[in-house]
């Protein structure tokens, strides 16, 4: 079992999941439910009971509310708005029953939030039920014109943290180019990442790319050895890239 997907497995079992707008939170978020329902089903990891919250109420482009079906068909539980996205709903209101996977002590849940400190306020509906047993990521992608400098990524980091009164405690890298990501830039994201966790004292935990180029890396002798990837799927991004104009 990798570090990362350990200590997800066996940590603070509320996983919030947090950053700048477009920085790739959505597909992280769903690519680490299915990988921990996988975990689960290969008996590598004790997790009787898995959810995410879709929490983006601020700006709902990607929702990852989609793939309720194939999430729930594996045993992942998806809460979203009342109308679980029925009719066209825009997630203007949430399920009061999102805190039924909150307070249920034998359940990991992943809540993905809106982009920035405005996305991340909705935490603070929870906060209260949290109980201290959280970790909360800030995801880094510094090919976001928002987030390309260490200094706006620490302002952001600020931000949520005073926003939401919750403390970010690790990065994860998800510097990427959507499918023309390179091997290079998954390195280059990570260094930048760990300059961002330098100035923040903060781990950087996992560095995001596709199977494919994970594969890669793992032959790659030039690549950082302290680097551990977590293989991302386009699970959001897949009709809006094959989508016929």
């Amino acid at each position: 079992m990798k570090n990362f997907l350990k200590s997800i497995a066996t940590g603070p079992r509320i996983i919030l999941v947090t950053g700048h707008f477009g920085s790739g939170k959505t597909e992280f978020s769903v690519s680490l439910a299915f990988a921990l329902a996988a975990m689960r089903d290969e008996g590598v990891a004790d997790l009787p009971s898995l959810a995410l919250c879709d929490l983006d109420l601020e700006n709902p482009y990607f929702r990852s509310r989609e793939l309720t079906e194939e999430m729930e068909s594996i045993g992942i539980r998806v809460y979203s708005d009342p109308y679980h996205g029925r009719n066209g709903s825009e997630l203007q209101t949430l399920d009061p029953a999102i805190l039924a996977p909150v307070q249920n002590p034998d359940c990991h849940v992943i809540m993905d939030t809106g982009g920035n400190n405005t996305g991340a306020m909705i935490l603070n509906q929870f906060r209260k039920h949290f109980g201290g047993e959280y970790r909360m990521l800030y995801v880094v992608n510094k090919n976001r014109p928002g987030t390309d400098t260490v200094e706006k990524n620490l302002e952001e980091i600020k931000a949520i943290e005073a926003t939401t009164g919750l403390t970010v405690t690790g990065l994860v890298s998800n510097s990427h180019f959507i499918r023309e990501t390179t091997a290079e830039d998954v390195k280059e994201g990570y260094a930048f990442a760990c300059e961002v966790g330098a100035e923040s004292d903060l781990p950087v935990l996992c560095a995001c790319c596709s199977a494919e180029i994970a594969r890669e890396l793992e032959e790659d002798d030039t690549a950082d050895a302290s680097m551990e990837i977590f293989p991302i799927g386009l699970y959001m991004r897949q009709t809006y890239l094959d989508k016929k104009v």
